[in-house]
């Protein structure tokens, strides 16, 4: 009952945003440059798209191209404003439906093969039938767009700059992670591909296994999303030496930035992280009803920089760019891992026991609205951490802060749990408590186990969701754990029960990466 309750509530927010954008775009100024048309992708299935050229150009002339495959769900209007923007500046700009969404052909294949091959066929399109300079093609995209512009830069040479915003890198880790189902994010991401398009026989399969949690299929869907995650074709990509911008908010809920960073790190040729606050595909959507926005003005850019060679020295900026989630202004770093230069630790000691099967109130949120508040607001889930029911949820707190501390990177928490069932699973939080406190949530994770042995003790290493936030004075920070969350699907048994401990030998512990003000 909860997954389609779910299912239906995500489809409908999905539905009202790709509609309601629409409008928005198409108000544009694309007088004399915009052409509707359709492209033959692979196998000669019909894709709908737009094509925005430069105004007044000519044959004789060439000018970069950028390819722009819409998000999840969302029509083929979807860059409008944005493609504009890119055309007046000297870009032809091709946007076009995804296989199996709205009006073009064939079926929703996740980012697979034929969606790889799709993006081919549009730049060959493009070089074919607009005034496209076929040695500066690139690729950019929101959500899906991004991963499929991603896996297209592992198969086409022929793309030297990739904006991949709000996407993914790695499948399992943003839906899986912790080998946790992330319910609402898959109920979001299903529900929409079926109100808006037509999901193929192999997405339904696993959409279907997923959320039913059927473990004798976890195999062969983990394989079904390293087919798609481009962490898989890191090899290609670096080969290929495409110049790549990676883009995320820190709370998005259906990809989260760990593994974003996690890919970044790994890239080899030039490339650039962007972590702002929010939620999934909310840092770029003033963007693209043709507001100002940062993330796209970083993405015309990157794009002038390595596309154009314009000398705007975005190859010469610290290449990691965070904003926090305050009112704090950017932050620059040298890469990911210097984040992790000045970690504390503060100790999960004794031993907690918590039933199973029971929310405590401590929660991530709900998909695409918690952190969306946060972004504008700052207003993050709260819990009081003095009322929590310990016999629900475990609590371990850290001294109070004399100065403010500033918390960046990933949160690592290592513990050592033993259940009295083979399965179980339990989420971290991490919260800043106030004075009279109230916790307000950091970060979180879920982590689950199966084929342990009842009342045997195993060691737990689990990363929370990386974050960019600023504690206060005279806070503390706390570190509860308990087994149910709206997010995602639990695998506890009735009646179960999880039990903390820090042996001697192997103490438990919170790592921070904290820098103080």
């Amino acid at each position: 009952m909860r997954t389609s309750l779910a299912l239906a509530v995500s489809a409908a927010l999905v539905a009202g945003t790709a509609l309601g954008l629409a409008p928005a775009a198409l108000a544009a100024d694309t007088a004399g440059s915009l052409r509707f048309v359709d492209i033959a992708g692979d196998g000669g299935t019909v894709l709908k798209a737009n094509v925005v050229t430069p105004a007044g150009a000519d044959s004789t002339a060439r000018h970069p191209l950028i390819v722009l495959p819409t998000s999840w769900a969302v029509p083929q209007v979807e860059y409008l404003a944005q493609a504009q923007k890119l055309a007046d500046s000297g870009y032809v700009v091709v946007s076009y439906n995804s296989r199996g969404f709205w009006q073009s052909g064939g079926e929703i294949e996740t980012a697979g093969p034929r969606d790889i091959a799709d993006a081919s066929k549009v730049i060959d399109w493009a070089l074919a039938n607009t005034p496209a300079d076929p040695a500066h093609v690139g690729m950019a995209g929101v959500s899906y767009g991004a991963g499929i512009s991603l896996l297209a830069a592992a198969h086409d040479p022929r793309i030297k700059a990739v904006a991949a915003l709000s996407g993914w890198a790695d499948l399992i880790e943003s839906i899986y992670s912790g080998r946790t189902q992330h319910l609402q994010a898959a109920a979001l991401l299903g529900g929409a591909g079926y109100l808006t398009g037509r999901p193929g026989p192999e997405l339904q399969e696993i959409l279907g296994d997923f959320l039913s949690s059927n473990l004798a299929k976890e195999e062969d869907m983990i394989a079904w999303g390293r087919k798609r995650s481009a962490v898989e074709q890191l090899d290609r990509i670096n080969a290929n030496g495409a110049a790549i911008m990676l883009g995320n908010a820190w709370g998005d809920t259906i990809f989260p930035p760990n593994q974003y960073a996690s890919f970044y790190e790994k890239l080899t040729g030039p490339k650039r992280l962007e972590f702002r606050p929010g939620d999934h595909a909310t840092a770029e959507a003033t963007g693209l009803l043709g507001l100002p926005n940062d993330t796209w003005t970083s993405a015309h850019r990157w794009f002038d920089r390595y596309l154009k060679g314009v000398d705007n020295g975005v190859d010469r900026e610290q290449p990691v760019r965070l904003k926090p989630r305050s009112d704090a202004p950017y932050e620059g770093y040298a890469d990911w891992k210097s984040l992790d230069a000045n970690r504390r630790k503060f100790g999960l000691g004794g031993t907690q026991r918590i039933w199973a099967n029971v929310d405590s109130g401590a929660d991530g949120g709900v998909v695409m609205l918690s952190n969306l508040l946060d972004q504008f607001f700052q207003a993050p889930p709260v819990a009081s951490i003095p009322l929590l029911p310990r016999a629900f949820a475990g609590v371990w707190q850290s001294e109070r802060y004399d100065s403010p501390q500033r918390v960046r990177g990933t949160v690592k928490v290592h513990t050592t749990v033993s259940s009295t069932d083979e399965s179980g699973t339990f989420v971290a939080y991490l919260y800043d408590v106030g004075p009279l406190g109230v916790g307000k949530l950091v970060s979180n994770a879920p982590y689950t186990f199966h084929g342990r042995t009842p009342g045997q003790p195993f060691g737990v290493d689990l990363e929370l969701f990386s974050t960019a936030y600023d504690v206060p004075a005279g806070h503390r920070l706390a570190l509860v754990v308990d087994t149910v969350d709206p997010l995602y699907i639990e695998h506890n048994p009735t009646g179960a029960q999880l039990t903390f401990s820090s042996p001697a030998a192997d103490p438990s512990y919170v790592s921070v990466p904290l820098r103080s003000e």
